[in-house]
């Protein structure tokens, strides 16, 4: 009996041990990383998208407990620092750069940064044409031929995008707008957002990267095929990965992609201010291209990759000059890490129609009035599964659902056609292209719990005669 007395009090004591551990671990790791998230979404929404503190703090920041409730100071017109419990982060501005959360930098370091920014089109045209049905007067939109589409049925589909049925699960949907062949069939706004309001992407900018990378694919600085030109990986076997198998998510690198327990992702975005740098020194845990493997830290590679092919002298001007402007992206923005590296994962910022421009280059083959801005075949390779990719789920950083030609109840978007492709972020933002039906779906907003996305784009393809 003593035994057994003495099994259960040494059993009690470790347990003791093990939770005091596991609080001791949090209260040392959470706080910097919420911390860091206050401060740079703070930032970000306030200096970038216009938005309120108050707003921001009802909005995204009620995704963690805590997050809400963190002090936040302005210390100038360009700052923002965060404080939840110990810990206290800075998120700086910069004009034509947007927000920087600072780490292992000082900001008198940052701000000296000498950056060569792009010069804004004198007059920047809005070329999006067509009907806008939404938003208007029943008479104003009515007037328009019904052709082969119905209007009232899109109205009616996206008025229930914006619908808040339950308030314990808001949608919080702050944009929609629906391209046909390129012309605006719908499009609607939250109170306080327009058509010139800037959005967070958050991943969506991944698919942003991988149009940066088909630029230069293009001009031929660089190949796909070839081992990705990493210093760091040419005395190991890490010099076996391509470019390739970074585009795919299928490098091999060890990567933790969680987003509620501390590991690579939060290590890199709050801890690091060089993210591809943090992601170059990860070690090799698969062959290359065998294992698909999401990873932040694979785009913000990339992005280190694209920098230096450009260099420093033009890689500020380059997304602009060469992608966003071409398009008409003039409300369109891609915020840099404090080591000068645009964060090509997750910091893509860009108005509705700037992100259904987007789509439409790839419903359109790369092509914009008769100029190719991707390589001819670009599309087609972004929107073919990776070897190594679940059931056809992900190709060239855009999610796919082609699994639905073979395994319609195991695709990644049952119910939708097996070619709809798409960029796609955190709280549910969208940019869905579905080329049999010449559709391009931008779905933008706050969602922490789900937004019912899906069930928005079928009752916009059903307003559409089958082919």
């Amino acid at each position: 009996m003593h035994s057994v007395k003495k099994f259960f009090k040494y059993f009690l004591l470790l347990l003791l041990s093990l939770l005091l551990a596991s609080i001791t671990y949090l209260l040392i790791t959470f706080p910097p990383i919420m911390s860091g998230m206050a401060a740079k979404t703070m930032c970000s929404c306030v200096f970038v998208l216009g938005r309120s503190p108050e707003s921001v703090k009802e909005k995204e920041l009620s995704v963690f407990p805590g997050l809400g409730r963190a002090r936040i100071e302005f210390v100038d017109s360009s700052a923002v620092i965060a404080h939840v419990l110990w810990s206290t982060k800075k998120a700086i501005y910069r004009k034509g750069l947007g927000c920087t959360l600072l780490s292992e930098r000082s900001e008198e370091e940052v701000r000296s940064q000498k950056i060569n920014l792009p010069n804004p089109p004198a007059h920047a045209e809005d070329t999006l044409g067509g009907p806008r049905v939404l938003g208007s007067p029943v008479a104003d939109w009515a007037i328009y031929p019904p052709m082969s589409y119905k209007y009232p049925s899109i109205k009616q589909a996206i008025d229930e995008a914006f619908l808040e049925t339950n308030p314990e699960k808001p949608k919080n949907t702050l944009a929609i707008i629906v391209l046909r062949d390129g012309q605006i069939i719908g499009e609607k706004y939250a109170d306080g957002f327009n058509q010139n309001s800037k959005f967070m992407g958050w991943s969506m900018t991944k698919s942003l990267t991988n149009a940066l990378v088909g630029v230069l694919v293009k001009e031929g600085k660089l190949k796909l095929d070839q081992p990705a030109p990493v210093t760091e990986w040419q005395q190991d076997d890490r010099k076996q990965i391509t470019l390739n198998d970074l585009m795919h998510a299928s490098s091999g690198l060890e990567w933790s992609e969680s987003y509620f327990k501390p590991g690579d992702f939060h290590n890199m975005f709050i801890h690091s201010d060089d993210k591809g740098r943090y992601a170059a020194e990860k070690k090799l845990r698969y062959k290359p291209g065998e294992v698909f493997e999401y990873s932040s830290g694979t785009t913000n590679l990339i992005s280190k990759i694209i920098r230096q092919t450009v260099g420093d002298s033009a890689y500020y001007r380059f997304p602009y000059e060469k992608l966003f402007y071409k398009l008409g992206m003039y409300h369109t923005l891609i915020e840099p890490d404090a080591s000068g590296t645009f964060v090509g994962s997750s910091y893509g910022y860009a108005s509705a129609r700037d992100w259904a421009r987007f789509g439409l280059l790839f419903l359109n083959d790369g092509m914009l009035n008769g100029e190719r801005i991707l390589p001819e075949g670009w599309v087609k390779y972004s929107a073919t599964p990776a070897q190594a990719a679940p059931i056809g789920q992900y190709g060239a950083h855009w999610w796919l659902n082609a699994g639905a030609k073979n395994n319609p109840e195991k695709c990644y978007h049952p119910g939708l056609p097996h070619d709809e492709f798409g960029a796609e972020g955190f709280e549910d933002q969208y940019v869905f292209i579905i080329p049999s039906k010449k559709l391009v779906i931008v779905r933008l907003g706050i969602s922490h719990q789900g937004s019912d996305i899906i069930s928005l784009v079928q009752k916009i393809i059903k307003a559409f005669p089958e082919s």
